[in-house]
């Protein structure tokens, strides 16, 4: 059993951080916060949302009568999250910042910095998930390696986000609020005199481009490029865009003059095209067949697939979207996934 004394705590001065803190302190952790700033820009009216939540976790730790120490990683994430994902776009693709970050950033440099330079014993977070050793690492045992589980909560379930994590630094987290549900996380906050982050609006979307259109604020990385929206089954060009970089699968066009809506089916980076079908019930919008790259195993390879028989489990594509019954096979390239409804 790993002994635990002290236990880093990621606060970003939202209400589930701040009851993860309460509850490590309860405990008699000697707990200390960080403040991680991931992105360094404010907005058109001049409001910078990375000061006001700093202000935040201050009063969090003031509260709590824990010291918190503000740590830049911009650089960070702007070589190791931020380029990606400008590449990704230009590429055609439409890539997931939140998973990088916690890949390369919440769960690399911010748990080295509090394993090597606060000398923490394990570090902890507000996200919803679960893991094998327990919220509060009482399972420990680095000799089994550490699974990472869905919370209880599972409209804020956040393991989604969690799904590159690697193992020496899950194997060193807390999750505190795994086993708790949303309203009972504000009931805590709101008991113990955090009225003022209990009802904070909760950030939603991508944190680095805050209330401004996505659109703009592409634009300004990668430079717009004149191209057609071609109708797949009349193959005539409806309209003109200004880079497939600014749309995604499955997105609304909203082409004036069209007598019925039209959606992206299909994206062509290289000849700057994107394909686009009448109505949202398209066979091309729909798919029941995935083709993906190698993957990446946070603890192992799943015995079914070792053997290279199939794997039978559970699939979604995006945070939001529900589980869906699936069966997998493993290929030289990846895996292939089947799912049984569309």
């Amino acid at each position: 059993m790993l002994n635990i004394r002290k236990v880093v705590v990621g606060i970003s001065g939202g209400v589930d951080s701040a009851v993860a803190a309460l509850l490590l302190k309860q405990r008699g952790y000697d707990i200390q916060g960080v403040f991680m700033q991931n992105w360094d820009i404010t907005d058109e009216k001049g409001y910078c949302s990375a000061d006001a939540d700093y202000k935040d976790a201050l009063f969090v730790c003031d509260r709590l009568n824990i010291k918190l120490t503000h740590v830049n990683f911009v650089k960070h994430y702007w070589n190791e999250v931020f380029c990606n994902l400008i590449r990704e776009y230009e590429s055609g693709n439409t890539p997931n910042p939140d998973i990088l970050c916690n890949r390369n950033v919440k769960f690399n440099y911010f748990y080295k910095y509090a394993i090597n330079e606060l000398g923490a014993d394990a570090i902890a977070t507000g996200h919803y998930a679960k893991t094998s050793f327990g919220p509060f690492l009482e399972n420990y045992d680095p000799r089994r390696g550490v699974r990472l589980y869905c919370a209880r909560d599972a409209l804020k379930d956040q393991t989604f986000f969690l799904c590159q994590v690697k193992q020496d630094a899950l194997q060193r987290t807390m999750f505190p609020l795994g086993d708790l549900m949303k309203s009972q996380v504000k009931q805590i906050s709101l008991s113990n005199g955090f009225e003022k982050i209990a009802w904070k609006k909760e950030s939603m979307g991508i944190c680095f481009i805050g209330n401004r259109n996505f659109k703009d604020f592409i634009r300004e990385y990668v430079e717009d490029k004149r191209g057609d929206f071609v109708d797949v089954d009349g193959a005539t060009v409806i309209g003109h865009h200004n880079g497939v970089h600014q749309w995604t699968l499955g997105q609304r066009t909203r082409i004036s003059g069209l007598y019925s809506p039209c959606f992206v089916a299909k994206k062509d980076p290289q000849n700057n095209v994107i394909y686009t079908v009448k109505g949202t019930k398209h066979p091309l919008l729909h798919t029941n067949l995935i083709f993906t790259s190698r993957p990446f195993w946070i603890h192992s390879t799943p015995e079914d697939l070792r053997n290279g028989d199939i794997l039978e489990c559970e699939f979604k594509f995006q945070h939001t979207k529900r589980w869906v019954p699936c069966r997998v096979c493993q290929t030289e390239r990846g895996l292939v996934i089947k799912t049984e409804s569309a």
